[in-house]
């Protein structure tokens, strides 16, 4: 892409500038603190996002080494608009000459939070008319929108009247690492599967067991945090390479950087029952060049003995929503019960989304933390398991929850007591169509005949010519081709 004038906030060396990095709810406290590590400034949390500031550098480094963050973007413009036209106005007020040519391809992404504008797609809308509308009258001519891949990558986002006009750093969400070859059915996304794993606090100092791994997403990133290595060693391209800035050499010097990476003493286990999801997580593990750190092996947790090894248990089990088990609460009962028995001196996570899913498992968390699966309200909960009845151990002057624990459960948002479900699980199916709303629908789904059912190449070492060799397979860019504070505001992703 090429454009003499090309100017944004990144374009004078040295010079800090204001980022936005977008995660999920839940996540904001985790990413904040891999910012901290990578020494952002001026660290401001908001809903599904963490704004701060920094150079090129930073932004470089954000992209490549965040876990948590779904995509880095660039604010160009704050404004409050209160109308359609009042956006179109104020996009038409910059200079769009700094950033496009004729020969530019760009897409505009937005997201929208407002009762007065109630289409994103809208708002995306008069965000591309006021670009082309202002190129078509200084040139004569107009840019070309790009859905896929465009040259510039624009990002729009509305929470009520304040509007951010940003720039996506990013390109394809971060949480695609570019690791998985396959998956399963309805797969943990890698970037909150990331911040589970820094939720619980381990970072390779035991043994780290997933007994229902599906494609392998947890046993890979928790290999990635234990090792040290950047997510971003394996992805193809950020938006940012095609930029007529684009520091070469300084990114160059990121991915070669391999001064945060270490061994890891301990080891990784990945369990499941399907054999398909045994041989796709095996895959996975393989492109990932982690096959060292991991075992992935087909076992039904029913089956699961205590380790010989002190371990911890980090697992996504299904909830009866995307995906779901024959028996869910029975499969729910049977995980507290090989807790309790066959994980004794050790701790589990969970992270689930039915009260009664939780209620099965029959233990008392010592940790919640609300944390969004999608559009799905989830808990993550911490287990200790102990020898004997609580009572003695508490008697014993045991306790399941420690001070900063206690801490952290009073200034987290309680999980509902009397959650809302369209469906409780343990119902007679005949009865689930006695309330009012569940017999408007099956009446209308009974029309229809539809009931709803429930449902390459290994990274190698990545030290030396093999990371060379593997940063060589990066697609390279043909550049001749191709005012306020954000402060804490709600910033959900739309990914």
């Amino acid at each position: 892409m090429q454009n003499p004038k090309w100017n944004t906030p990144a374009s004078k060396a040295g010079e800090e500038f204001e980022m936005i990095a977008k995660t999920f709810q839940g996540l904001e406290t985790v990413l904040a603190t891999e910012l901290i590590d990578l020494g952002a400034n001026n660290i401001q949390l908001g809903r599904r996002m963490v704004s701060f500031t920094g150079n090129k550098e930073l932004l470089y480094r954000a992209n490549f080494q965040l876990r948590t963050a779904i995509r880095i973007l660039m604010p160009i413009k704050h404004f409050r608009a209160t109308s359609a036209d009042e956006v179109y106005t104020a996009v038409q007020e910059i200079d769009w000459t700094d950033y496009l040519t004729n020969e530019t391809t760009f897409a505009v992404d937005s997201v929208v939070f407002s009762t007065e504008f109630r289409h994103s797609k809208f708002v995306a809308y008069k965000v591309k008319d006021a670009i082309v509308d202002q190129m078509r009258e200084r040139t004569g001519e107009r840019p070309n929108i790009r859905v896929t891949n465009p040259d510039l990558q624009l990002h729009i986002h509305i929470a009520e009247y304040d509007c951010t006009l940003s720039l996506d750093t990013s390109g394809e969400s971060l949480h695609r690492r570019g690791y998985r070859q396959e998956s399963v059915e309805a797969p943990l996304n890698e970037v909150l599967a990331a911040g589970i794993i820094m939720l619980t606090g381990w970072k390779g100092q035991c043994d780290l067991i997933d007994p229902m791994c599906g494609s392998g997403t947890i046993p890979i990133e928790a290999a990635l945090i234990a090792r040290g290595i950047a997510p971003g060693v394996y992805r193809k391209e950020y938006a940012f390479e095609k930029w007529p800035d684009f520091d070469q050499e300084l990114f160059d010097s990121i991915y070669e950087d391999e001064s945060r990476e270490h061994d890891f003493e301990h080891h990784i286990y990945g369990y499941d029952i399907n054999h398909n999801a045994v041989a796709i997580a095996t895959t996975n593990v393989k492109a990932a060049g982690l096959s060292k750190e991991i075992t992935i092996q087909q076992q039904d947790f029913a089956d699961f003995k205590q380790p010989a090894e002190q371990a911890i248990i980090i697992t996504n089990p299904p909830y009866g929503e995307r995906i779901s088990a024959p028996d869910l609460l029975g499969l729910y009962k049977m995980i507290g019960s090989k807790f309790k028995h066959d994980f004794t001196g050790n701790d589990a996570w969970v992270l689930s989304y039915r009260e009664e899913c939780f209620d099965q498992i029959g233990l008392k968390p010592s940790l919640r933390t609300p944390l969004y699966n999608g559009s799905l309200e989830c808990e993550l909960r911490k287990y200790q398991m102990f020898s004997g009845k609580f009572n003695e151990m508490r008697a014993e002057g045991g306790d399941i929850k420690t001070a900063q624990e206690r801490r952290m459960m009073a200034d987290r948002k309680r999980f509902k007591q009397r959650r809302d479900f369209k469906e409780r699980l343990e119902d007679d199916p005949r009865e689930r169509f006695t309330r009012k709303k569940d017999r408007e629908d099956f009446r209308r789904d009974s029309k229809k005949g539809d009931f709803r059912k429930e449902s390459k190449g290994a990274r190698k070492d990545f030290r030396g010519d093999a990371r060379k060799d593997f940063r060589s397979d990066r697609k390279p860019f043909d550049k001749n081709k191709s005012d306020k504070k954000f402060g804490k505001k709600r910033y959900d992703d739309e990914d």
